[in-house]
């Protein structure tokens, strides 16, 4: 018996140093983002996440909104034109008037196509919307903050490219 408390100590030591590594892995930028509660109210989709990066880390506070829209999205086409960021991203949730900055791009998240598109919403903040598909879903994502939208975009798409975030948003779009 005695000769067995090493083993299990050492087992007891390398998960647990493990798990700490895995743990420093898995947090979204740990020292960026923080997690917030969903600051929406409810609507007809489940609610998402939602995290704030402050000013010292991002240059400006940005908040990044994200959620999957399962079974909303056209399976053959995917995500097609601005028009549809504009109407799927959830920018409006942040502000009911918004303006496009000018025309989207084409963006890859999390392995997913999609576009993105820069906002003005009142002349002191900006947004920025994305909609990637996979399948015959969508994973919408706003984000807002007191910066340029391309400051935003940037700070946005850096969380989005976390493991964490990755992980979570292809679990969630097969409805785990």
């Amino acid at each position: 018996m005695m000769r067995s408390w090493p083993v299990i100590v050492a087992m007891f030591l390398a998960l647990g140093g493990l798990s700490a590594v895995a743990g420093y892995e898995m947090a979204p930028q740990a020292t960026q983002w923080r997690e917030i509660d969903w600051p929406f109210p409810r609507d007809g989709w489940p609610a998402g996440r939602a995290f704030r990066c402050g000013v010292a880390e991002c240059g400006a506070e940005v908040e990044v909104y994200l959620r999957p829209k399962l079974g909303f999205c056209n399976c053959d086409s995917g995500v097609a034109d601005d028009d549809e960021v504009d109407r799927v991203s959830d920018v409006d949730m942040i502000s009911p008037r918004f303006v496009p900055l000018k025309a989207g791009d084409v963006v890859d998240v999390a392995e997913m196509r999609g576009r993105i598109r820069a906002y003005d919403l009142d002349g002191t903040r900006t947004a920025v919307g994305i909609a990637v598909s996979h399948r015959c879903d969508l994973m919408a994502v706003a984000a807002q903050g007191g910066a340029d939208a391309a400051r935003v975009q940037r700070a946005t798409l850096r969380l989005l490219e976390s493991r964490e975030i990755g992980a979570w948003m292809a679990a969630a779009m097969e409805g785990r």
